[in-house]
């Protein structure tokens, strides 16, 4: 017996010293990747998103400078959260610092409405942003587009968090934007696109699908103060609404995330089309956003309400959320194409992806549609399935998978001796979508992101 206990460890010996080593050389490349980072690439704490190699030129959705940064994933809140992954795998101070500047970056751009806007300026420039600072302008619209302050409130969350909640004016923030987010939120328990102070009072309404001619009338200007769902709006504003009621214990957080859920029940379609849609009026009939974004059923947004729903049931206790989800999945099943994709529009009534030609007019051929604007989105109806039954049923949260060690290796050989992850554009589409020529070499705040935290992944 003794014998063969000795055989199995000597046997797993080289292996242990094999996973040491690469955990030795996953430190080592984490540590260069950061230092450049923070050191060459950083302006005021900041980011963009993408740089040239010589980082004379920057773009976050088109051309930047040193002065302007981005909010908007996945520039400054992303990489800080890169830098509090890399402090908690490794307890190197040297992270936390980082983390803390890129804190201090959005501190400085948080609007006095509470919230933030796309860019921070440090110079003067347009539409320069009207801080709580008093250093910038007049614009003072908090936006819930495209993450942007839902990333820098819940980096700021987690950096409070992880500074023992002693870096004052990092707490201020974080305190002042929920404050801010949970005004923003209608009775009804939605959220608009934008905010500069009091919403309207909204009574809990069921949605129902519109009258009249919808595809040419009741377009209104200023549908971004309408409650919305447009780009996964439900999804990222639950999750820092969980966050916070994590970190801080406080319930107002939980109350306010089951306020969303009751809004996600109200806003599900009526039967023949137990969709969602992106964009709704105070009276919860779904309306035009901009001009390619028709009211339909969105098979994208859709899919963000239902995962949604289930962080929400699981969060709160109440299983009342995850009622909506079977009609929705059996209704969504038959327009899954065979490439796995599922159409961002469908009409109502006919059942038929909806899609605009070139002149902005309505059409059922996608042949000559515009090609800056996802009108078919990857269908991910099995993965709610199994998650939707797993809540259900109990069953504990999936934890996310571990890098493996192949993962590592492949992000510590494809960083360079300058401590970069160099990327080469091959015409693929980028957030932003900066021009450049094929072959053009840059370096990415995506990809630096990703890796720092695959490399933390391993190592912690």
């Amino acid at each position: 017996m003794r014998y063969a206990l000795c055989v199995l460890l000597s046997a797993a010996a080289p292996l242990l010293a094999q996973d040491d080593q690469l955990k030795a050389d996953a430190t080592k490349a984490l540590k260069a990747a950061a230092t450049h980072y923070h050191e060459q690439v950083a302006s005021h704490g900041g980011y963009v998103y993408y740089y040239s190699l010589d980082l004379k030129d920057r773009w976050g959705e088109g051309k930047a400078s040193p002065d302007i940064l981005f909010v908007q994933p996945p520039g400054t809140p992303t990489v800080g959260m890169a830098y509090l992954a890399a402090h908690a795998a490794t307890g190197d101070s040297f992270y936390l610092d980082a983390a803390r500047e890129t804190a201090e970056c959005l501190v400085y751009g948080q609007l006095q409405s509470g919230g933030w806007t796309q860019t921070i300026h440090y110079a003067k420039a347009n539409r320069v942003g009207k801080y709580r600072n008093g250093k910038g302008g007049n614009w003072n619209v908090s936006s819930l587009d495209d993450d942007q302050t839902q990333a820098a409130l819940k980096f700021l969350i987690r950096a409070d968090a992880t500074l023992g909640f002693k870096n004052k004016e990092i707490h201020e923030a974080a305190e002042y934007g929920l404050a801010a987010l949970l005004k923003a939120q209608f009775a009804s328990g939605g959220f608009p696109q934008v905010w500069t102070g009091p919403v309207p009072e909204l009574p809990a309404k069921k949605a129902s699908f519109p009258t009249g001619d919808w595809k040419t009338e009741g377009k209104v200007k200023n549908y971004y103060d309408h409650p919305t769902l447009n780009d996964g709006l439900a999804g990222t504003v639950a999750e820092v609404l969980i966050v916070a009621h994590e970190v801080y214990k406080d319930d107002k957080y939980k109350a306010a995330l089951a306020k969303l859920g009751d809004f996600l029940i109200l806003a599900q379609m009526p039967d023949p089309q137990p969709g969602w849609c992106q964009q709704y009026t105070f009276d919860m009939v779904p309306m035009w956003a901009r001009k390619f974004e028709p009211p339909a059923v969105s098979g994208w947004e859709s899919q963000d309400a239902m995962n949604t729903l289930v962080r929400i049931a699981r969060h709160t206790g109440e299983k009342k959320y995850l009622e909506p989800i079977p009609a929705a999945l059996k209704y969504f099943a038959k327009h899954v194409s065979k490439d796995k994709t599922v159409p961002r529009f469908i009409e109502f009534g006919t059942d038929k992806p909806l899609y605009m030609d070139a002149a902005y007019q309505l059409t059922y051929d996608p042949t000559n549609a515009p090609t800056h604007y996802g009108w078919t989105q990857p269908a991910r109806f099995d993965r709610i399935q199994k998650a939707h039954d797993a809540a259900k049923a109990g069953d504990p949260q999936p934890k996310e998978k571990a890098p493996t060690a192949d993962e590592v290796r492949k992000v510590i050989a494809t960083l360079d001796k300058d401590g970069r992850w160099v990327s080469e554009y091959a015409n693929e589409r980028l957030t932003g979508q900066p021009k450049f020529d094929r072959g053009f070499k840059y370096v990415s705040s995506d990809v630096f992101s990703k890796n720092v935290e695959t490399l933390a992944g391993y190592i912690k």
